[in-house]
């Protein structure tokens, strides 16, 4: 049952937070760049399957062992924080590698974005399943 709160709240809150971020942070600063290759809406079926992935690895990584071994919220933190410097860094630093039109602005933008996200995602979710476990 520990698993299904953890991965539960953990998705809600990436989810929640990033519709935030995608929408006041990220997408200004992209449509300044490449507006014309924007979507009005995104498509949710792939940001479905990305969340579900994501936040899967996460939960293997950092949360479970978070959890079975008492690390601390500054521990999940950090080591999620890892995680979205692999994941949101890959793309971002592929996309300026290989696309024109792609700025540092934008890396910068997205990449601490998905740091933030991942961290404070993982962090609020092993609190949470701590608090009600």
């Amino acid at each position: 049952m520990t698993l299904i709160i953890l991965y539960v709240l953990t998705f809600v809150v990436f989810l929640g937070l990033d519709v935030l971020g995608l929408t006041y942070l990220v997408k200004p600063v992209f449509s300044r760049y490449i507006d014309p290759l924007l979507l009005d809406r995104f498509r949710m079926v792939p940001a479905l399957a990305f969340y579900a992935f994501y936040i899967a690895v996460l939960l293997y990584f950092v949360s479970l062992p978070a959890l079975m071994q008492d690390r601390s919220l500054l521990w999940v933190f950090a080591n999620a924080a890892l995680i979205g410097a692999l994941g949101y860094g890959t793309y971002e630093f592929t996309n300026l590698a290989t696309l024109k039109d792609w700025t540092l602005q934008m890396v910068a933008t997205d990449f601490s974005w998905g740091v933030v996200l991942t961290g404070v995602s993982a962090t609020v979710g092993v609190w949470v399943t701590r608090a009600v476990s």
